[in-house]
């Protein structure tokens, strides 16, 4: 079996981990941070909204990029500029010049984000892709539950700028661990025309934006429906993170035993089943229960998803192909957010999870009909032993 767990594997986890810590902590501070200096709700949307934006359209140019030019710059170059984002936000006073910053914090993070998830796929052998990627997003789901937490605790009995400076010290221990990494390369030639999206992939990026729709309902509504049924939401999330960690593992070698076809299918349904229960619970025991189903339906199907995005493209085309993944889980995050709060507004939190399971079944349909049917005809729904060979860069 090939080996995976090398040194500049687990450098590479690690990195991803404080960089992802460094932009948990400011999620939720930041809405607080403007109101601080004179914003509204709506420039807190539009603050929000800015970031999101510009990351989605600097992603499939870098994943263009990256192809060509290989991982590492853009890794480095990613890096200083979100530390540098982040260190600005101590001189903002004003609302015009913080979304300035959004926008350009922004494109620092399509950078560094997609660079880092496409080196981590090349240092992946292909036989053991599903484990691999499995075990790299438990990277973000630590970050997700610790970063949030600690950015809240930081603002409130430090300060801002104590907040700003920890983040600018993730980021600089982010890169100070990736810079050690050795990142296979296999370059494109220079005669090619350089590409920023693979049509091969889009069936799979429909699955991973309704999919991912409904993750930005979860992220941003459960606390407030938790509250509301007199739960704790962060026993939701924690369960929810203690049952990635079991399954990633298990999910991923069974995608590379059986194929990615054969957990994705089962994923999604078992994400649909969590997400009806949750409308339902009316206490601590329902919410548990869909915490545990989410917890395996989306932390199966996400980087199996991941790992089909790959397989469906030529290997010097992993950047294109994570750019277009990442893209279509912020569309689904942000989207999903802005479009599952009017619902709640309308209607009810039952409904809005109810229209987020619908979501997931779309997705479902998605996969089933066309890229279940695609992975068939190219013969990669099992495990693809090619490789090319690379240099580093």
């Amino acid at each position: 079996m090939e080996r995976l767990w090398t040194k500049s594997f687990i450098f590479m986890i690690l990195g991803m981990f404080f960089l992802f810590t460094a932009f948990y902590m400011l999620y939720p501070t930041l809405p607080l941070f403007i109101n601080q200096i004179g914003g509204n709700d709506t420039q807190v949307g539009l603050a929000m909204g800015a970031f999101m934006l510009s990351a989605v359209i600097f992603r499939p140019i870098v994943g263009g990029l990256l192809d060509r030019f290989g991982r590492l710059p853009f890794i480095i170059g990613g890096l200083i500029l979100f530390a540098l984002s982040m260190y600005i936000y101590n001189w903002i006073t004003g609302i015009v010049v913080l979304m300035g910053l959004r926008i350009f914090h922004g494109m620092s993070w399509a950078i560094s984000t997609t660079s880092i998830l496409t080196a981590i796929t090349d240092m992946i052998p292909p036989t053991r892709r599903g484990e691999g990627l499995g075990w790299s997003g438990l990277a973000t789901t630590f970050a997700m539950a610790i970063g949030p937490m600690f950015g809240i605790w930081v603002a409130q009995n430090l300060s801002y700028h104590a907040l700003f400076l920890i983040t600018v010290g993730f980021s600089v221990v982010a890169l100070l661990l990736i810079i050690r990494t050795k990142i296979p390369f296999q370059p494109q030639s220079d005669s090619r025309k350089i590409e920023f999206f693979d049509k091969s992939v889009l069936p799979v990026t429909v699955t991973v934006f309704f999919l991912f729709i409904a993750y930005g309902g979860i992220t941003t509504f459960v606390p407030l429906f938790a509250d509301s049924i007199k739960v704790n939401s962060g026993t939701f999330f924690l369960i929810y993170a203690a049952t990635l960690v079991l399954i990633r593992p298990i999910s991923g070698k069974l995608s590379d035993r059986y194929g990615e076809s054969k957990v994705i299918g089962p994923a999604l349904i078992v994400t649909i089943l969590a997400l009806i229960v949750l409308g339902f619970s009316t206490g601590f025991f329902g919410v548990l229960i869909s915490a545990v189903l989410y917890g395996i339906g989306f932390g199966s199907a996400q980087p199996a998803l991941q790992a089909s995005t790959i397989r469906l493209v030529s290997p010097d085309r992993t950047g294109v192909a994570n750019a277009s993944f990442s893209t279509a889980t912020d569309l689904g995050i942000g989207l999903g957010a802005m479009m599952l709060g009017l619902v709640s507004q309308q209607t009810s939190y039952q409904v809005l999870f109810t229209v987020s399971a619908l979501s997931v079944a779309f997705s479902l349909l998605v996969f089933t009909f066309s890229v279940k049917r695609l992975l068939q005809n190219k013969g990669l729904s099992s495990p693809n032993t090619s490789s090319l060979p690379s240099k580093t860069g």
